[in-house]
């Protein structure tokens, strides 16, 4: 009869020994032994006729093995279910001098010995005492509206291609190529497209008057200064710091002017395709709606950050670190070094402490996400990317559905999306919140929800 002993041997993190005697798993094994042999096929044999010798010398220890360790497993299993563990992961095999030999010539008693992180029970004080947060109401100034109406203007514009570079508004087509000093292409081609003022002052110079064909090697380091470099790097370069001293050569493609739209009936109709826009006056208090609702949704994401800054960092949970830890190392589909996984630590018990946080979250409140709900979410954005109405008749749709929701992938996105919308909802009303209204400068300055809870 097999045996199950648990051993405490660190925070939340035990070790559970299963002995199981050979009457444990004979049986099992045997019988798997002769169902193989009704089904196997060997050359020179009728289906179900291969003698038993010969069935156990071809897979016998391979099943044996296999045997042997799903009867540890489901015993294990059956402990935990009993004494209604909660665990992270997987029980892991213990690391062992002297690793279980199994024989099927020799059968005997045989001991595993597992290891298990045992997730934490916790209370989360913000909820309990109704902790203060701010959530904030942006007002687009007057400036910043008139902004949106002329970067739509320039948006529906068209592009008159120029002789030469010859003025801070022109845009520059243009291919970044790694070189060597002599301008030799070493590398792959990077195609931008910029505005001249906003490239760094040294390289506008050097672009000035130049028409389209003209190339120059360039060193980054050389033509930036200390604050223009990192921006350059990113973007056009795509490249890191050490990029910095490299060669790159240089061809203009095209230089073109951006002619924004005049504001007209041409301009409303592109913006808004599927509103009537009656004049002026009306055009611009849509954009205003249209920028308010922006708002609206950046700060509620806020809001959402906040929440989840306060929550992970202000609830104490402990965590079984030694368990997580080797978990990391060898519980992946690639094993990771100890300096990875110490690299890699804080930002994996960041998540951690907001799925024990969620689960809570979603047990307390009955959150639950359906199958309707999420073909309807995928139903609906399908609709509004071919910018159809809900009741308009697409006969389409239903097949294009039904082959929707084998993707897996999309589905489960899906579901995950709208079971965070739901946790998040559910924990807006729980908060003592303060809604004040600020300007969208002085809001883009906040500092942000992580820099402002970060402290276990």
């Amino acid at each position: 009869m097999a045996t199950v002993a648990r051993e405490n041997i660190g925070t939340l993190h035990d070790k559970v020994s299963v002995k199981l005697t050979k009457e444990d798993y004979l049986p099992s094994f045997e019988k798997s032994l002769k169902q193989y042999a009704k089904t196997a096929n060997v050359p020179g044999f009728r289906k179900g006729m291969v003698p038993a010798g010969m069935v156990r010398k071809m897979a016998g220890q391979a099943m044996f093995n296999e045997e042997v360790v799903r009867s540890a497993g489901k015993h294990l299993e059956d402990y935990m279910q009993k004494e209604k563990l909660a665990i992270f992961a997987q029980p892991m095999i213990m690391p062992s001098e002297s690793p279980v030999r199994l024989d099927i010539n020799n059968p005997t008693d045989v001991e595993f010995t597992f290891e298990i992180g045992i997730k934490p029970e916790f209370e989360i004080p913000a909820l309990k005492n109704k902790a203060k947060l701010t959530a904030y109401k942006i007002i687009a100034s007057d400036k910043m509206l008139e902004d949106e109406m002329g970067r739509l203007q320039r948006r529906f514009g068209k592009v008159d291609e120029q002789e030469t570079v010859s003025k801070d508004l022109d845009i520059i087509y243009s291919t970044y190529e790694p070189c060597d000093a002599a301008g030799n292409v070493t590398g792959d081609k990077i195609e931008d497209t910029e505005e001249l003022s906003m490239m760094p002052a040294k390289l506008k110079e050097m672009l000035m008057g130049k028409s389209a064909g003209a190339s120059m090697v360039i060193v980054p380091a050389e033509i930036c200064t200390t604050e223009e470099l990192p921006k350059f790097l990113k973007d056009p370069l795509k490249a890191g710091e050490e990029a910095a001293n490299n060669h790159y050569k240089l061809t203009i493609t095209k230089v073109g002017l951006l002619i924004a739209k005049d504001m007209g009936p041409e301009l409303y109709a592109a913006v808004f395709p599927s509103t009537e826009v009656v004049d002026a006056a009306d055009f611009k208090e849509k954009v205003r709606v249209e920028l308010q609702r922006e708002f609206d949704r950046i700060a509620r994401e806020r809001y959402h950050n906040e929440i989840f800054e306060l929550l992970v960092h202000s609830t104490p949970i402990t965590l079984p670190e030694n368990f997580l830890k080797r978990w990391m190392r060898e519980g992946g589909e690639k094993p990771k070094s100890a300096a990875e996984v110490e690299n890699e630590f804080s930002g994996f018990e960041h998540q951690l402490r907001w799925q024990l946080i969620s689960d809570e979250v979603i047990r307390d409140n009955n959150i639950n996400v359906t199958r309707d709900e999420v073909k309807n979410d995928i139903k609906t954005r399908v609709l509004a990317y071919y910018g159809m109405d809900a009741d308009e008749e697409a006969p389409w749709m239903d097949g294009y559905m039904d082959k929707v929701m084998q993707d897996d992938k999309m589905a489960d996105e899906t579901f995950r999306r709208l079971l965070t919308d739901k946790i998040f909802l559910a924990l807006e009303g729980k908060f003592n919140t303060e809604m004040k209204e600020i300007g969208e400068e002085e809001f883009f300055k906040l500092q942000d929800p992580h820099s402002m809870h970060h402290h276990h």
